[in-house]
């Protein structure tokens, strides 16, 4: 379940254009020309509009998590409804308890592509239900593993060895991983300090609600 050289050129490029690695491809890329594209990005010294500012934090945001834009608004129009804390912090919340994001951060994949290409094959389970739907809401408790016919495959087998730990970030603590068994249980809801996304979430919410 390899990323295209096609498919990867475009995430690399993206990655230059907001600023943010979006796989560890890019993250390598981002070190070496820390930058934007194109053969002005060295010296561009644009000075954004505060809407241009806003737009380019959602996109960074939602890049993060491979979403639709049509996602990202239904999850920023529930973090409003929320009756306790921030919406920004509760937008981070809901995207980070969905189903793709928390294989991610298990260690299970190595992209939130390859996350989401694992669910929606059917790979992976939760509480030994197949689900496969991304967006699916993991709650407290729930335990997310992979199926016992598919652990055989190489990419769960370069998993188990704990080859991504190297390249993702360390395993936030909302979540207790067993990663030679592929398992991982979301213990409590992710609080947003503790989430390895790059954002200013506050300027997202501003953007939805100009």
């Amino acid at each position: 379940m390899p990323t295209t050289p096609l498919r990867g050129r475009r995430t690399v490029k993206a990655s230059r254009a907001l600023g943010v690695a979006l796989t560890p491809k890019a993250q390598k890329y981002l070190d070496r020309r820390p930058y934007g594209p194109g053969q002005h990005g060295r010296t561009r010294r644009k000075t954004d509009s505060d809407y241009a500012v806003r737009l380019r934090e959602k996109q960074r945001l939602r890049a993060q998590y491979g979403i639709r834009e049509a996602q990202m608004t239904r999850y920023y129009e529930e973090a409003k409804r929320m009756s306790e804390g921030l919406t920004g912090e509760n937008l981070i919340e809901l995207l980070e308890s969905r189903l793709d994001a928390l294989v991610l951060r298990a260690g299970f994949a190595r992209t939130i592509a390859q996350a989401r290409q694992f669910v929606v094959h059917r790979h992976i389970l939760v509480n030994g239900k197949r689900v496969d739907r991304p967006s699916f809401r993991v709650k407290p408790g729930q335990m997310i593993h992979v199926h016992e016919r598919s652990e055989k495959f190489e990419p769960f087998q370069v998993a188990a060895a704990g080859a991504h730990q190297d390249v993702l970030p360390a395993v936030p603590g909302y979540l207790n991983v067993e990663i030679d068994k592929l398992q991982a249980t979301l213990v409590r809801k992710p609080k947003r300090e503790e989430v390895p996304v790059t954002c200013e979430e506050q300027l997202v919410v501003e953007y939805y609600a100009r």
